[in-house]
């Protein structure tokens, strides 16, 4: 998701969550999800996760994902989710055009925004919830765990860390589909292997992404989901990050730079901005406000977007360099 000027952190590999006070059935769905029972049976498939770990059904068929980017995951690997948490900001989550034709006219119910509407997932009685980008906490993964089996955030990363090659493994193991999710991951790593490779030059690139808006400035840091993408294709973070005050707009210098956020003719018109050697020589590239479809493919850092993103990135930033 694109939260706001803020930086968003990294994944390992299993997941749970939340209780909600929803009445015996919902127990009975958590069974094993807690950290509590005996050892679970040979043949039962488990996850661990920041909050424990969950045992998860043999076959779900009716998945809510309460992560800001989780149904992409789960598309990815041919499930349609019955419930979706909203996008935060101005990209229109149900517009995404990467995620058209895995949705094939689906329209997953929403149950939450900024914050999960418990009683929207309980309403939908899923027999799973994938929550590994949903930022929640002990509370809210225990009252997710009462609705059904819950795969929250890994240990080792921070909130909103994971990569994605990991989050699609953790919704592959979740969702009985690890073949798949192989097989989806190295699909996408081909794409970054070939631009790559066309592109050398962006190899060793010093190249801040900042998110602009109304005249602040804010460098993501090289742990962000949404500067894995420029880094996976060659490109090096600088050492400072997160807010850049107006005096010290001369830090945004580098080999390139890349603005998000905010339209290019507000930027072009800053005359700080136009004193940097990068503006003045065009080595900039301007990816528009966060309601375009390359911030919101950006923001998702899912197997379905990133693809989508290259396409758009990839000669734009060729462009920037070879200037």
């Amino acid at each position: 998701m694109m939260r706001t000027i803020e930086e968003i952190p990294v994944v390992e590999n299993d997941l749970s969550r939340r209780d909600f006070l929803f009445g015996s059935a919902a127990v009975l769905l958590l069974g094993g999800c807690g950290g509590g029972g005996g050892e679970p049976a040979a043949d039962t498939r488990v996850v661990e996760h920041k909050f424990g770990r969950t045992e998860l059904p043999p076959d779900p068929d009716r998945v809510v994902t309460v992560g800001f980017n989780e149904a992409d995951f789960a598309l990815a690997l041919g499930v349609v989710p019955v419930g979706v948490r909203d996008f935060i900001g101005p990209f229109r989550e149900e517009e995404r055009p990467w995620a058209r034709e895995e949705l094939g006219g689906a329209r997953p119910k929403l149950v939450g925004g900024e914050e999960i509407n418990y009683e929207a997932v309980a309403a939908l009685e899923p027999d799973l919830i994938l929550g590994v980008y949903s930022f929640v906490d002990r509370d809210g993964y225990e009252l997710l765990s009462e609705i059904a089996p819950t795969v929250a955030q890994p240990a080792r990363y921070p909130d909103g860390g994971t990569p994605w090659q990991e989050q699609t493994l953790i919704t592959g193991r979740a969702l009985g589909r690890e073949e798949r999710a192989r097989e989806v991951v190295a699909g996408v790593e081909r794409r970054f292997e070939r631009a790559r490779s066309e592109h050398p030059e962006f190899a060793g690139k010093v190249m801040p992404v900042v998110f602009a808006t109304e005249g602040q400035f804010y460098v993501l840091g090289p742990d962000d989901l949404r500067t894995r993408l420029f880094t996976a294709l060659g490109f090096e973070m600088p050492e400072r990050t997160g807010p850049i005050s107006r005096e010290r707009v001369d830090l945004l210098d580098r080999d390139v730079v890349v603005f998000i956020g905010t339209d290019r003719k507000t930027l072009e018109n800053d005359e700080l901005l136009r004193s940097l050697d990068a503006v003045r020589e065009g080595r900039v590239v301007y990816f528009g406000d966060f309601a375009t479809d390359f911030a919101g493919a950006l923001g998702y850092s899912s197997p379905l977007s990133l693809p989508f993103a290259l396409e758009i990135a990839v000669p734009r930033l060729a462009a920037a360099v070879a200037r």
